[in-house]
């Protein structure tokens, strides 16, 4: 049986539901920055539960904009997240949230304390 299909009718559509949800933009904002484990990217959200990240990389893997990379080192394995090629295509949707967000803090007086990655 085929795979479902959702109709688009706006292109922004597709991009939402590509991007959009509870911490997706978030998680790709750190990947931004470049390759990072499941554990660094966990201390760089506290407030999502590890279930919640597991499943968003997933989705994030299936729309080909994440990469997943497993690690076996002497024994340890560990594994690591990047932007794809099309994951980096998003980078200046991502700085434009970001630095528009930087505003409107700022405009609010709201303080924003990231994490040290």
């Amino acid at each position: 049986m085929p795979e479902y299909q959702p109709e688009y009718h706006c292109p922004v559509e597709l991009a939402v539901d590509l991007v959009g949800g509870r911490w997706t933009p978030v998680i790709l904002a750190h990947l931004k920055q470049g390759e990072l484990r499941y554990g660094q990217l966990r201390r760089l959200l506290p407030g999502i539960s590890e279930k919640m990240l597991t499943q968003r990389l997933r989705e994030l893997e299936r729309a080909r904009l994440v990469e997943r990379t497993v690690h076996d080192e002497d024994a340890v394995v560990t594994v690591s997240y990047r932007l794809s090629a099309e994951g980096r295509e998003l980078g200046p949707m991502l700085q434009a949230m970001y630095d528009w967000g930087e505003r409107r803090a700022e405009r609010d007086g709201v303080v924003i304390s990231p994490l040290p990655r």
